[in-house]
């Protein structure tokens, strides 16, 4: 053998599902987007597509990140991201991307 590692499609599933969905709702001001891509780089989040917008006074983001690099767990960065939304005035929300798919099918 080469040394090579085989790896059971259900792990391989498992290793390429690490991308959740995370949105951020609130009243605007300066700093959200900034505050909230620094703690994913803290952690090691990579940031697959953006969308935000501004409607009147009110800021939208949503993100679909790659955790597969992350040096916490989903739940651990997840409650990060809450604690930092409550700390800027903002709702920020990450969910599987697997379990906000399922919730918003047709």
């Amino acid at each position: 053998m080469t040394g090579a590692v085989f790896i059971e499609t259900e792990e391989i599933k498992e290793l390429s599902s690490m991308r959740a969905i995370v949105t951020v709702l609130g009243k605007d001001r300066v700093g959200i987007m900034s505050a909230v891509c620094a703690l994913l780089a803290q952690h090691n989040v990579n940031i697959l597509d953006i969308s935000q917008t501004i409607v009147q006074e009110y800021f939208n983001m949503m993100m679909i990140v790659d955790m597969n690099r992350a040096g916490k767990s989903f739940g651990e960065i997840a409650e990060e991201l809450t604690k930092l939304g409550e700390q800027i005035g903002v709702i920020i929300k990450c969910q599987s991307e697997e379990i906000f798919s399922q919730m918003h099918r047709i």
